[in-house]
């Protein structure tokens, strides 16, 4: 093989085009044109190193080493960690405050590094080198009253004035510092109409045009995997454009998803009891999960007054057939928004190992996910939580894109100071 054929074969499987490597290289499109034509031939070190970092890339997908690295912001119980881990990531720091949250995070990511508390507490030098950002930060309004004054004074500005306090301000504050090849963000889909859009706009300005991200959203409805009407959005960033689109991503057909029953308790005798979930030889659900009269009746009056007005509001009696609401973490309260229909009786909650099941968290051929805590503090939990194949979906479609930015620490890296 030719030098000139090396050269494509290596750019090839990093998966970078000739303008993309040029850029990362510190070499012009035209010089890359040149070697790969045969017509000059890079340094040797240049050489050395794009062989060395192809076999790299070809090591770890065999060895099944990690692909990238990950850290866990706002993690909660950890569904974009399984996300992301599923796509061959490692997860190298987490982060999350809720002390009962933790206490499910780490029954079920034991043991390979602590989980810190307030992300305000945090500071840059103390996270390990990474590849990807993931944070499902909450939705705060962002003040921009005396913005002007202050560039007028020359004090802080754009994001260190806009977002100053919200937990978002946290996200940016360590995208401004580490400056990751890739970051991904979760949620809620009203983030967009937030503070009459300005939460959004906000957001956008920062990661764009502050920060210098290539950004990119989509709503996305869990219904194509699990049996649930859950939209959140997704805002998917890289250092640099590199092609990628919401588009590509292999998004099954809603219609085709499945239903309620794929994931309820089948009372049948097939499931092992699981208390306090199900209970004797049948595996029954507990009759702790079943609405007393009082509180049947409340909701059935409730919704009654409701529709008279012409409201929409009420509680969502779901079937075996069905597609239930969205799981919210009020559902404690008294799981108004998906009840489950009896044959005989008054419905149901579902217990909390049928929300881990809604949540993408228990799935066949997978260890049962752990619930360390009470019914009240899982129903949280998984209210607050991501569907975890919606993010399997997103972590597998921007892998090529996380490896082609990875490969190299930073993007201004000097090639030439490098190698000479």
């Amino acid at each position: 093989m030719t030098i000139a054929e090396e050269i494509k074969v290596l750019r090839e499987r990093l998966n970078l085009s000739q303008r993309e490597i040029s850029s990362r290289l510190g070499y012009s499109h035209r010089t890359i044109v040149r070697w790969e034509q045969g017509k000059s031939a890079p340094k040797t070190a240049v050489l050395q190193y794009l062989r060395e970092i192809s076999e790299k890339q070809i090591t770890r997908k065999v060895n099944g080493n990690p692909a990238f690295r990950f850290i866990d912001l706002f993690a909660g119980i950890g569904g974009m960690r399984l996300g992301f881990e599923t796509a061959g990531g490692e997860c190298v720091f987490t982060c999350e405050w809720n002390p009962e949250a933790r206490k499910t995070y780490q029954a079920n990511f034991p043991c390979d590094h602590p989980v810190a508390g307030d992300i305000r507490d945090v500071r840059p030098q103390d996270i390990p080198s990474y590849d990807v950002l993931v944070a499902g930060f909450p939705c705060q309004p962002f003040s921009i009253a005396g913005v002007s004054k202050k560039n007028a004074l020359g004090k802080p500005h754009g994001f260190h004035c806009e977002t100053q306090g919200t937990l978002f301000f946290e996200v940016a504050r360590l995208l401004e510092v580490h400056r990751p090849p890739v970051f991904v963000l979760e949620n809620v889909k009203n983030l967009v109409s937030h503070d009459r859009g300005n939460t959004f706009r906000v957001i956008l300005k920062t990661l764009r045009e502050e920060l210098g991200y290539s950004v990119h959203y989509r709503i996305i409805d869990a219904r194509s995997w699990v049996p649930q009407h859950r939209e959140r959005i997704f805002i998917v960033g890289f250092r640099s454009e590199n092609g990628f689109s919401f588009d590509d991503l292999e998004i099954p057909v809603p219609s085709s998803g499945p239903v309620l029953g794929s994931i309820l308790h089948p009372e049948d005798g097939s499931e092992s009891p699981e208390a306090p979930y199900t209970v004797g030889d049948m595996g029954t659900v507990s009759d702790k999960y079943i609405l007393s009269d009082r509180l049947w009746n409340y909701l059935q009056d409730y919704a009654a007054r409701h529709k008279a007005k012409g409201n929409g509001f009420g509680f969502g009696l779901a079937g075996p057939d069905s597609v239930a609401r969205t799981l919210s973490a009020r559902y404690y309260k008294d799981g108004s928004e998906i009840l489950v229909a009896r044959k005989d009786g008054n419905p149901r909650r579902l217990t909390p190992r049928e929300c881990a099941r809604l949540m993408g968290f228990d799935r066949p051929g997978r260890p049962p996910f752990r619930i360390p805590v009470s019914d009240t503090q899982a129903y949280r939990q998984f209210g607050n939580a991501v569907v975890v194949p919606v993010v399997e979906a997103l972590a597998n479609g921007i892998l090529p894109y996380i490896e082609r930015d990875s490969w190299m620490e930073n993007p201004l890296f000097s090639w030439k100071r490098k190698i000479g």
